[in-house]
């Protein structure tokens, strides 16, 4: 196993020791303070065969994760006056048959958690297919009553308003206007830096689907794939644009864009929408604007498997942990409980990590 490399600030040694608690073949995290780096540390490799070490260009997908990504891009055009998230989604999309308004999509709100026409695996690839079968499609209870998180159709929703209102397709706004390596429907150079990804356990997939015919069993199977390492690894997945569940990104990109919207450099998502029951997580929430604001302050959101992203505002912090092996969140868990400890107003210098 490669040993962990990267830096850590004085004082953020226990975050870099949580961390490195469970190497998992492959992860990375990050934490800016202030948007400067205090953490910034890797472990292992890209590939199962253990022959590509993980490095600073590494990428990976983080499924959910990348969600927010696709609430900034509807709140910057509403902040240059080109979207009023209060009007309805025909307003922008006119063959938007559900009464939703773009709010309610930003909020998982839409009554619209799955895809309803059932489609091959090869209809990732298709945009404009997924997307006019959401257009057409009947939501499944009164939009704006009861969130469900759209956990595949997020991304194309959100994303055809973009692409509807400013012209250029989603991956592209992201590109130019939010930030780089925060990307789907990847160039064959980005994809030359992606990790392949592992189960933590054969029964992984079938563990993680939820009860059969629950909205979450029915969200996450159709298209199907979202569960096959034969798609998740293959070119045709990593082409695609499923925003939703597939933005490849790095430890360091997810933290630069939790800190951009700290900072006020995008727009602010962590703004209450839903508080009370969501189908889909069959718990409670509360949903800002593609994050889940939890009740110490912090805010943010998971992605299947393990992989997060968050901000804790009261400590400067914006976070990111990535990894490649799908399996638990007790790396994370771990990593936060270790940042809690930490004061508010702590202030440290980088310093080259120590193997481990």
């Amino acid at each position: 196993m490669p040993p962990m490399e990267g830096f850590i600030a004085p004082g953020f040694e226990a975050v870099a020791a949580a961390f490195a608690v469970e190497p998992r073949g492959g992860s990375a995290l990050t934490v800016l303070r202030h948007g400067e780096p205090v953490v910034d540390v890797r472990e292992g490799w890209r590939d199962p065969a253990h022959s590509l070490p993980w490095d600073e260009n590494t990428l990976v997908n983080v499924y959910s994760v990348g969600k927010p990504i696709l609430a900034a891009a509807v709140l910057i055009l509403a902040g240059r006056g080109l979207i009023d998230i209060s009007a309805p989604t025909a307003a922008y999309w006119p063959s938007f048959q559900t009464k939703a308004t773009v709010r309610d999509l930003l909020a998982h709100l839409a009554a619209l958690p799955s895809f309803p026409v059932e489609r091959p695996v090869a209809a990732w690839s298709d945009w404009d297919l997924l997307c006019a079968d959401l257009a057409a499609a009947t939501p499944e209870w009164e939009p704006g009553t009861v969130a469900a998180e759209h956990a595949m159709t997020y991304g194309h929703l959100l994303g055809e308003v973009v692409r509807r209102v400013d012209g250029r397709p989603p991956a592209q706004f992201v590109r130019d206007e939010i930030g780089p390596d925060l990307g789907f429907a990847l160039s064959d150079a980005d994809m030359s830096r992606c990790a392949d990804l592992e189960f933590e356990s054969p029964g992984w997939p079938a563990q993680t689907l939820g009860e059969p015919g629950s909205v979450h069993a029915r969200a996450v199977s159709n298209p199907p794939g979202a569960r096959d390492l034969a798609v998740l690894n293959s070119p045709l997945w990593r082409r695609a644009a499923v925003p939703a569940i597939n933005t490849h990104t790095s430890s360091r990109a997810m933290a630069q864009f939790y800190a951009d919207v700290l900072a006020g450099r995008l727009p602010a998502l962590a703004v209450p929408q839903y508080t009370g029951f969501d189908r889909f997580l069959d718990s409670d929430v509360t949903w800002g604007f593609g994050v889940q604001i939890e009740a110490d302050g912090t805010w943010g959101q998971g992605g299947l498997g393990g992989n997060a992203a968050w901000a804790d505002p009261a400590r400067g912090l914006a976070i990111a942990y990535v990894t490649r092996r799908l399996g638990d969140f007790d790396a994370v868990d771990r990593i936060e409980e270790t940042l809690a400890q930490l004061p508010a107003d702590s202030s440290h210098a980088a310093r080259p990590a120590a193997d481990s």
